[in-house]
């Protein structure tokens, strides 16, 4: 059994119903544990050497931008597809139209690249396609500053385009673009067993390109609700620990916008087990996981779950907007308990003997403050190394303590006895817990009491 509900058979059900609460607010909150991140990589900015190769009136433009969209994922996490639902609408937007060669052959995806195709048309390097993994029919799609075997891409390697242009085309070394693709071209060679690939809702009953994807088509937005793109066997990165997963590249002037849902699977050491995440939480199914690193430009904001202000569909923390800590109590003026510094109320603390204006038992209800146990006082709040805690007497001489931190793990407990003559005062050494609230549950025989408090990082 889980040591925090162990602990919980022995408190009464009103008090165990508020504590399972408290926890079940953080653990509800979906955590995509199998992807950690999204980067959005330029690839490659064109310059006015780019823009003379022309393909039947089709051309980059000056400054156009080359993006690579990749998911940084778990280790041992395999990704195996790409899709938009009815809740969940696949989305790729700019403010601009895609890029793509109109004279492309049959290769609407990425894994269906041949980089032969390079020395003849060198922009089509630079074309707009969706992707599992793959950058071409074998080589893997990486960051450029993972990319340690060379080059295939630009200069010497191709002819120069249409216009013949001396020492070739894609030469363009823009700080803004990273490393040169002259220099590392972002493919490496493919380690992944590739099994069955299976696109729906990208063509029409003829086989025709109805995306912007295609060599047919000239947009700036796609939107699918049955769009899927699937590896059977899944793909992990080049580097296996790092594990980062092209899903896309995307030329455009415009402003890139994106919302990606996803499938993957995570070896558990026995069999691996598939995760759906998506970017939209407003119309979360059961088994789908919301994911704010699937849309991008991210949504920034409070990460922070010890603050009121924070919202799990944060990619990103913002400077200032975690502004007010969370102060749990019961916030019922006609509660005998009522706590006018709490602003995150828990109804099942409240007590209600008769109408009490004040939060002090002994004085308001002194038929429930008798003999009763209860933490006094907690002290300093924000605290460095050390609390103290001051309790009235017990009825029992056997007393423990447990912290939890805010997402419910149990950080620290301690049984002792007490001498009931001069009731029950304790320090707790605090110096080894990281920074942020905590949850303090004081046990006397079967009666409970509990606080909060925040650990700082700085000695006052």
């Amino acid at each position: 059994m889980n040591t925090k509900f162990t602990y919980l058979k022995h408190l009464g059900k009103g008090f165990m119903f508020f504590v399972l609460s408290f926890f079940g607010m953080f653990y509800s909150l979906p955590v995509s544990a199998q992807i950690e991140n999204l980067i959005v990589e330029t690839y490659y900015i064109a310059d006015s050497n780019d823009a003379t190769d022309t393909t039947e009136g089709r051309s980059l433009q000056i400054g156009m931008k080359t993006y690579r969209v990749y998911l940084d994922l778990a280790p041992d996490t395999r990704l195996r597809k790409i899709f938009g639902s009815n809740l969940h609408p696949l989305k790729i937007n700019s403010t601009d139209i895609f890029y793509n060669n109109i004279d492309r052959p049959n290769a609407n995806f990425g894994y269906l690249i041949n980089i032969s195709w390079y020395n003849s048309n060198p922009t089509i390097a630079l074309d707009s396609w969706l992707t599992i993994g793959m950058a071409s029919t074998v080589y893997l799609g990486v960051n450029k500053t993972n990319d340690t075997d060379g080059s295939f891409v630009g200069g010497a390697n191709n002819g120069g385009g249409t216009a013949g242009i001396p020492g070739g085309l894609l030469v363009n070394a823009d700080p803004l673009a990273g490393i040169p693709v002259t220099v590392a071209d972002g493919l490496m060679a493919n380690t992944n067993t590739i099994g069955q690939w299976l696109e729906v809702g990208f063509k029409d009953i003829s086989g025709t390109d109805t995306t912007v994807f295609g060599p047919l088509n000239s947009g700036n937005e796609f939107l699918s609700t049955n769009a899927l793109l699937q590896q059977n066997n899944g793909v992990k990165g080049a580097d296996t620990i790092a594990n980062i997963v092209l899903i896309a590249q995307l030329t455009t002037m415009g402003d890139l916008s994106f919302e990606f849902n996803v499938e993957v699977d995570q070896f558990d050491g026995v069999n691996y087990n598939i995760f759906t995440y998506v970017a939209n939480g407003d119309s979360l199914q059961a088994g789908e996981i919301l994911s704010p690193s699937l849309t991008y430009p991210p949504s920034c904001g409070c990460t922070d779950p010890q603050y009121l202000e924070y919202n799990s569909s944060y990619a990103c923390s913002s400077a200032g907007s975690c502004l007010t800590l969370i102060a749990f109590g019961c916030m019922d003026t006609l509660a005998c308990n009522f706590d006018p510094l709490a602003n995150f109320d828990i109804p099942t603390l409240c007590c209600y003997p008769g109408y009490c204006n004040d939060r002090d038992l002994s004085v308001v209800c002194p038929s429930i403050a008798l003999n009763r146990f209860g933490i006094r006082q907690l002290f300093p709040s924000p605290a460095y190394n050390h609390i103290q805690v001051n309790c009235t007497s017990g009825s029992n001489d056997e007393t423990a303590y447990y912290i939890y931190d805010s997402t419910g793990k149990l950080v620290d407990e301690k049984s002792f006895r007490y001498n009931k003559d001069k009731g029950i005062d304790f320090e707790i050494n605090i110096s080894n817990l990281n920074v942020g609230l905590y949850f303090l549950i004081v046990r006397n025989g079967n009666e409970t009491d509990t606080r909060t408090f925040m650990k700082d990082g700085l000695d006052k």
